[in-house]
């Protein structure tokens, strides 16, 4: 049997305090990530908590913002903080991964196209077989060059650019049923 490992990353309140307001989408992905996370746990499926650190600003250790969103309040069987944008590099995870010999990494939480799909691309480079959960993961629109990228089309983009190469793409409900 395959060993499998939620990984929560970056569901933390430094994101309200660098600009970014809850969307619309906001209250699905509250939604969608709790039960994701309380799916995993009733089938003895482990969760890592994931946080994003920097030197200064919001997602400073200095700023008491490196915690979890305030509806989350499960269980987990490991921490790490990170400085880089996927979960595995300099975080100590990808070892305790090897230690309790996971071959299977659910990706859910925030930011959809940057340290979710990032983690996604490093998870599946090493060998993880990858579930990415996009109903599960929130991000906020980006612009550039005077185009705007909304939420649905970073979601597409980031399925688009996952699937059949990095990941498998899951609803909630599929990804739970998927496991033992």
């Amino acid at each position: 049997m395959t060993k499998s490992v939620l990984l929560v990353i970056d569901a933390q309140q430094s994101f309200y305090h660098r600009g970014y307001q809850e969307t619309a989408e906001t209250p699905a992905f509250e939604r969608s990530i709790s039960a994701l996370i309380e799916g995993c746990r009733l089938r003895g499926i482990p969760v890592v908590d994931v946080f994003h650190v920097e030197e200064d600003g919001p997602f400073s250790l200095a700023s008491g913002l490196v915690e979890r969103l305030p509806f989350l309040k499960h269980e987990v069987v490991k921490t790490v903080r990170k400085r880089v944008h996927n979960a595995l590099t300099e975080s100590g995870l990808e070892a305790w991964l090897r230690e309790q010999n996971i071959e299977h990494v659910i990706i859910c939480g925030l930011r959809t196209e940057q340290c979710c799909e990032t983690t996604a691309r490093v998870a599946s480079d090493m060998g993880y077989r990858v579930t990415f959960v996009t109903e599960a993961t929130l991000t906020f629109p980006i612009s550039h060059n005077g185009i705007t990228l909304s939420v649905a089309d970073l979601r597409h983009r980031t399925e688009s650019v996952l699937i059949n190469r990095f990941a498998a793409i899951r609803s909630v409900e599929e990804c739970l049923q998927e496991l033992p």
